[in-house]
């Protein structure tokens, strides 16, 4: 049958809600930045979106995993998913290092052609590392397979773990803007693994 059939799995990549860091464009990555008044009232709206497709069909089970971080916690709880939901800790995001809190436009005052995506991350985890940690996290999805797979997370490494998702370099994740609370899916074509919906932010 296609719903006990791995390649019919699914898996939700769902960004956390805003958080003061993320309305300035700081780099968040240890830092338990909780969320802002907009950023549970986008978690809100998660729930709904999440609730309305579940209704519309889809019958498969449904694991939720999350970062340990305060932001992507919250947003899982304030989804309406918290009471099922599991830590992982490869789904932490970026160790930016000594660049944590600062932006982009701060950091190329004194280093222009910095980015996050091609520059040493001093004191932090190079970006193969961060890859790594996504690589871990879908073979653990593909083993949870049929169940469909919600994971509760943060930008950078919901970028890099689609990437990895359909055979692309980690520094790919930089073509995959991600916005927060939004909803990302990842499936099947046949046997190919494909990105079958991008970014999408449910109205609040």
């Amino acid at each position: 049958m296609e719903s006990s059939s791995p390649t019919s799995q699914q898996i939700l990549l769902i960004r956390h809600g805003e958080t003061e860091w993320s309305r300035s464009g700081q780099h968040t990555g240890k830092t338990d930045i909780p969320l802002t008044d907009r950023g549970r009232t986008q978690a809100e709206a998660l729930g709904r979106y999440l609730a309305a497709r579940a209704a519309n069909g889809n019958s498969r089970g449904l694991q939720v995993w999350t970062s340990p971080l305060g932001r992507a916690r919250e947003t899982a709880t304030l989804a309406g998913l918290g009471d099922s939901a599991q830590m992982d800790m490869d789904l932490v995001e970026w160790n930016y290092g000594i660049y944590e809190g600062r932006t982009t436009a701060d950091i190329q005052k004194t280093t222009p052609d910095w980015s996050v995506w091609h520059s040493p991350i001093i004191d932090g985890e190079s970006l193969n590392q961060v890859a790594q940690r996504a690589g871990r996290v879908i073979h653990r999805v593909l083993a949870a397979a049929p169940d469909d797979v919600a994971l509760f997370a943060h930008g950078h490494i919901l970028r890099i773990l689609a990437s990895a998702w359909i055979a692309l370099p980690p520094v790919s994740g930089r073509l995959l803007a991600l916005d927060t609370a939004s909803v990302s899916v990842l499936g099947f074509e046949r046997q190919t693994r494909v990105i079958r919906q991008w970014n999408v932010v449910p109205s609040a």
